[in-house]
């Protein structure tokens, strides 16, 4: 499976920006899938991740409330929307192809998309 994120960029804080994932695969649209993030000297973190149909979603403390993960199965993409956005959500963020918060649960990972969060 490929994955490619796109949508990130330079954000001030409070700002939002809308992440994409498009995956591919005759059965891509079938996947549990999930975004991470890894900020400059840090480990790569669990952000959020949805079931296939999006029957389930799971996020991380510090995404609850600000941000929503979302597919739309028929343009075999995964999305995140990323609102009130604050200095420390700058990173790149990588979707992936799993379900939960641990790395290992992931398998395949797309290249990254840069997010900045600055005044």
């Amino acid at each position: 499976v490929q994955l490619v994120e796109s949508g990130g960029g330079l954000v001030q804080p409070g700002g939002s920006l809308r992440l994409s994932c498009v995956t591919s695969g005759r059965t891509s649209s079938r996947y549990d899938m999930g975004w991470f993030r890894q900020a400059p000297g840090k480990e790569r973190e669990f952000v959020a991740c949805i079931t296939w149909r999006g029957g389930s979603t799971l996020y991380a403390d510090s995404a609850k409330g600000r941000f929503t993960i979302s597919r739309d199965d028929s343009k075999k993409t995964i999305y995140l929307q990323m609102n009130s956005l604050e200095y420390e959500d700058t990173a790149v963020y990588y979707c992936a192809r799993g379900y939960g918060s641990s790395r290992s649960r992931y398998d395949s990972w797309g290249q990254g998309t840069q997010v900045t969060v600055s005044s």
